[in-house]
């Protein structure tokens, strides 16, 4: 009888099945590109890509933080870490015509701080804010009242 060995889990925090779009670029200027996430926590992230990364690099990544993630609303985020691992294609060593996500790179990366960045969908919420008075403005009085 055999017994499948017991398997340590390394992770500190959830890891939650997401394809996101994302947007890579490494501080030193040598790789820029888009990839789509395979799993998501709030300090690690596994991607695809077909961006030439290097494992110890540091890397800096751009996408929607679901709302799982940050317990409150989906929102841009940037972050960055350094890439602990990166898996190449199994069949890269042959001529064989792979498909689509068999040619990219797997690439494990470690998050080490987030930026929040301006949501672009919520650009209307300024336009509103301009239609309320703010206390600390002078405003001459208003002789005509509007109603919703």
């Amino acid at each position: 009888m055999t017994t499948s060995p017991v398997r340590v889990e390394r992770r500190a925090g959830q890891r939650f099945p997401y394809l996101l779009a994302l947007s890579l670029r490494q501080p030193d200027g040598s790789a820029e590109g888009v990839g789509f996430t395979q799993d998501l926590s709030s300090r690690g992230v596994f991607f695809f890509t077909d961006a030439p990364l290097t494992e110890g690099a540091e890397i800096e990544i751009t996408l929607r933080m679901p709302s799982e993630i940050t317990l409150g609303e989906s929102m841009p985020v940037r972050c960055r870490g350094r890439i602990l691992r990166v898996v190449r294609p199994a069949n890269s060593a042959y001529n064989v015509t792979p498909i689509a996500a068999e040619t990219k790179i797997g690439v494990a990366v470690r998050l080490e701080c987030y930026e929040y960045l301006p949501d672009p969908s919520s650009a209307s919420l300024g336009r509103l804010t301009s239609l309320h008075s703010h206390p600390d403005e002078e405003q001459p009085p208003s002789h005509s009242a509007v109603r919703p």
